[in-house]
């Protein structure tokens, strides 16, 4: 499988994104699915993912009730959206995949850039 993930952007505090990661070459339903993200100077992190056949999700403490991982499966595609954006969720963007039987996420998107402004 293959991520092209986009949507990133520059925003304010408070304001809203929604992140898109559209796959392709395999099965994606066979797929779970997550988001991850690297700020400047720190390594990446767990956002939330999703399994392949979108009943169970998964998120960071940081982003509990702000934002919402989803899928389509008919489209091949993972969403998350944020909402009430702050300063600290900036960091470039990844979208993942593995095998739904698989331990670690290892197919990887190219990465997009959130940054929130104060």
């Amino acid at each position: 499988v293959q991520l092209q993930a986009s949507g990133g952007g520059l925003v304010q505090a408070g304001d809203s994104l929604r992140l898109s990661c559209a796959a392709s070459g395999r099965i994606f339903s066979n797929y779970d699915m997550g988001w991850f993200r690297q700020a400047p100077g720190k390594e990446r992190d767990f956002v939330a993912t999703i399994s392949s056949s979108g009943g169970s999700t998964n998120y960071a403490d940081s982003v509990k009730g702000r934002f919402t991982i989803s899928r389509d499966n008919a489209k091949s595609t993972v969403y998350l959206q944020m909402n009430s954006l702050k300063p600290e969720d900036t960091a470039v963007y990844y979208c993942a995949a593995k095998w739904r039987t698989s331990k670690d996420y290892y197919v990887w998107g190219q990465g997009t850039q959130v940054t929130v402004s104060s």
